[in-house]
Parts: C-alpha cells; sequence; structure tokens
C-alpha cells in the first residue's frame, strides 16, 4: 500500500508534468492501494479555494482508505525522529512531515512523495519511500 503525501497531490491537482503527478495518475489508473491519512487530506483540501471544487475533492479522498496516528506512542515517535535529524546535521521544515512518516512506519506502507526531508528521515528510520 502507497501512503501519497501531499506534495505529489499538488502536482496531480495542477496538472504538473512531473514524474509524481505522471506516477500517482498511473496508480489510480490501475486501480493500485492508494492511502492517506488524515493530515494529508487537510493540507490537501485547505489549498483548495472553491467551495465547490473542495467538496468534490473531499468526496473523492473519502473513497481511500485513511489511516491515522495511534495517539501519544505517535507523536512521541515523530518528536524522536525530528530529533534524531537534529543530530545527523538536518532540521526538518515541518513537523507534520515527522507525523506523516510515522503514519507510514506504524502501518508498514511506501511513501509516495516530493518532499526532500523524507529522505533525511530514511537515515534514520526504515522509512520505505516509492522510487520515482
Amino acid at each position: 500500500m502507497i501512503l501519497v503525501d501531499t506534495s505529489v497531490w499538488i502536482d496531480f491537482l495542477k496538472g504538473s508534468r512531473s514524474i509524481h503527478r505522471k506516477l500517482l495518475h498511473s496508480l489510480l489508473e490501475e486501480e493500485q492501494d492508494i492511502c492517506l491519512t488524515e493530515i494529508i487530506v487537510t493540507e490537501i483540501l485547505q489549498g483548495i479555494s472553491s467551495d465547490v471544487e473542495r467538496k468534490k475533492m473531499g468526496n473523492f479522498l473519502k473513497e481511500f482508505q485513511i489511516f491515522s496516528l495511534k495517539g501519544m506512542p505517535s507523536f512521541l515517535h515523530a518528536a524522536k525522529i525530528y530529533r534524531q535529524c537534529r543530530k545527523t546535521g538536518y532540521t526538518i521544515r515541518s513537523t507534520i512531515d515527522c507525523l506523516i512518516a510515522v503514519v507510514a512506519l506504524e502501518n508498514r506502507l511506501a511513501l509516495l512523495t516530493k518532499d526532500r526531508d523524507f529522505e533525511w528521515i530514511t537515515k534514520v528510520e526504515p522509512l520505505v519511500l516509492v522510487e520515482v
């Protein structure tokens, strides 16, 4: 199962010519197992200005399996990831990225992303990124 990060959904919605958008399009056409987490849904929907389009997209996103954080242990794990990355010389730009990584790790999901912060996280955790 592949957790698709907001960075890829943004390319998809904008119709970008990126390889990430093309891969997501292929995954959707082939009806591959794609999933989300609530944080990603929030990030996608907050970027859509039209109420009508936001509602359509919200209904579309509800079709995918949604994975959740598992309470305090997940948040503690995210803090650990952030601290470990800092110790290696890289400060993760967004706490949200640490939380998304935790969802992927706890549920053994591969992550499709364009965000370079996740590459740093792979240096300290066994996070699996989809090769593009």
